[in-house]
């Protein structure tokens, strides 16, 4: 039985991941993957074109993580300390968010999104706690929390 080699665009279960370079019989190819865009033709010059994609993709991706572990490595070295309005038990008015965090390690100069903040607990009283931050993938920093009682003025 023939079949025919194909690149495929996107993620097809069953079938392959993206970049993969699969065989499949000729009607599926010519008649699903191909007009649907889920993949096209291996000739050699687009196994070539693949090729140097797929480094440049490493490289960037090296990169990022490289950037990230450096983030990472700085981050490290910081203490988070966190005022908040509390009751007489050491219970906070709220809890601790994501962007308060966020709002704390720009006031330290590093620019972060909300979502790469995970706390493994909810922080709902006084204490000390720690914080995920997810920088890359491969990538993330525990830091230590302190949520203190904020004096009123």
């Amino acid at each position: 039985m023939a079949s025919v080699e194909v690149i495929l665009k996107q993620d097809i279960e069953g079938l392959g991941q993206r970049y993969d370079i699969v065989r499949v019989r000729p009607g599926y190819a010519w008649n699903y993957l191909i007009p649907k865009g889920y993949a096209e033709l291996a000739t050699e010059g687009a196994k070539r074109h693949l090729a140097a994609h797929l480094r440049q993709i490493a490289h960037k991706l090296a990169q990022e993580k490289a950037a990230a572990e450096q983030l990472a490595a700085e981050l490290r070295q910081l203490k988070l300390r966190l005022p908040m309005l509390a009751g007489k038990e050491g219970k906070l008015f709220g809890a601790v968010t994501p962007q308060q965090i966020v709002s704390l390690l720009a006031e330290k100069g590093y620019t972060l999104e909300r979502r790469q903040v995970h706390f493994p607990v909810p922080v709902r009283t006084l204490g000390q706690y720690e914080v995920e931050i997810r920088l890359h993938r491969e990538v993330s920093v525990t830091l230590p929390l302190e949520v203190v009682p904020q004096e009123e003025e």
